[in-house]
């Protein structure tokens, strides 16, 4: 727990799902997290989950829009001085063969699943260099297997994959370390779906959170640069 006592993250799309799961666990480290999200609602709710006072901070961001996320980062060195870890969660999937996809949707993908972590990157990047930090990025498998009904979230995951395996050549140098995580099914709010008893087989939110865990934890000499990441035992075909 030493290692990462007062450390400080900030994971966007914190407020459900994986994000939040990655909070509580970061928090249980004695870490500081900031989480942000785009609707003020859903972060009460989540600060009321984490429960963790004056070590969790909420901000109202939409990773879409480069100035939001560079507000959010400010608030965060305002309030601890520092930033030591990225987790750049947030997302979302438009899924539709491409005749009815609409360029609403495709713009909405793109610019939330990609330029969104762009625009997270590009505001944490000087004060994780100078923490000598991490960037974690939470793709797809979707970002490395195409399938029907997929062009714009595939496109988003792949070009994920991607920035994420340059952003790590471009860092390395500076003691910086990055991590693309590829999650297959995870129990969670994504695309509409209720979690619940039927998601029981799926990757949990707690389980990215340990994975997290286990990358801030790792030895400085060793970098796991993409994980990929699939529930053990799906239902049978």
């Amino acid at each position: 727990m030493e290692k990462l006592k007062n450390k400080v993250a900030y994971i966007t799309g914190g407020s459900q799902g994986i994000g939040l799961g990655t909070a509580a666990a970061l928090l249980k480290k004695g870490m500081k997290v900031a989480i942000s999200g785009r609707t003020p609602s859903k972060l009460e709710e989540a600060k009321n989950t984490l429960n963790a006072g004056d070590n969790l901070l909420i901000l109202t961001s939409d990773v879409r829009k480069m100035e939001d996320e560079t507000k959010a980062v400010g608030e965060i060195l305002n309030k601890w001085g520092q930033l030591d870890v990225l987790v750049a969660n947030a997302g979302i999937g438009h899924y539709a063969d491409i005749a009815d996809l609409t360029k609403e949707q495709w713009d909405q993908t793109m610019d939330t699943n990609l330029t969104g972590v762009f625009h997270s990157v590009k505001a944490s990047l000087d004060p994780i260099k100078q923490s000598k930090g991490y960037m974690i990025t939470i793709a797809s498998l979707a970002g490395i297997n195409f399938f029907p009904g997929g062009t714009a979230y595939n496109a988003s995951k792949f070009g994920l994959v991607g920035f994420t395996q340059a952003l790590m050549q471009d860092v390395r140098q500076d003691d910086v370390k990055v991590t693309a995580i590829l999650p297959g099914s995870v129990a969670t709010h994504f695309n509409n779906n209720i979690p619940g008893e039927k998601d029981a087989w799926k990757i949990q939110p707690e389980d990215m959170g340990q994975i997290v865990v286990d990358l801030l934890e790792m030895h400085p000499r060793t970098l796991p640069s993409k994980i990929e990441v699939r529930p053990s035992k799906p239902p049978a075909k």
